[in-house]
């Protein structure tokens, strides 16, 4: 979701956009496995940039994660294209349903979502898809604008 946003508003031309991404990280609502992160410094771009600027979004692997991804490949191979470094996909959502089991100290309990640009076709296993499967909720990145009542 990081790289289309930044297609559809660059960094350098929105950058209200950005500080508000900023502002969740900061309060610990927004947050990314660390191999989103190995897949976005893999390029030399303003996105990269960006990352390393906010590393503290990217958390690292868990043992339990590692379990969940484990499932998910079991049940999903194809979610991971075998010809690329990183895929960070099974990851997201292997963050998702981790912090969604968690025991939450809080007066109401939190949904956590997937932010994910794809969208589910037929004949294809994408990230809608097995949030579904492990009782992930998900949107686009502009929705999750919409509910936070953002305007620019």
């Amino acid at each position: 979701s990081l790289i289309d946003l930044n297609k559809f508003n660059p960094i350098d031309i929105y950058p209200s956009v950005w500080k508000k991404i900023e502002v969740l990280i900061d309060q610990g609502q927004l947050f990314s496995p660390i191999e989103v992160f190995n897949e976005l410094v893999k390029q030399d771009d303003k996105v990269a940039e960006w990352a390393k600027q906010h590393k503290k979004m990217f958390k690292p692997i868990t043992p339990k994660q590692t379990e969940i991804v484990t499932q998910i490949l079991k049940k999903y191979p194809s979610i991971i294209n075998i010809k690329k470094e990183f895929s960070a996909d099974p990851w997201v959502i292997a963050l998702a349903v981790e912090f969604s089991r968690n025991k939450q100290q809080t007066l109401t309990p939190l949904k956590w979502l997937v932010v994910t640009e794809e969208s589910q076709r037929e004949n294809k296993i994408r990230i809608p898809l097995i949030c579904k499967d492990f009782n992930i909720g998900y949107l686009r990145i502009f929705d999750m604008f919409r509910n936070k009542g953002w305007k620019f």
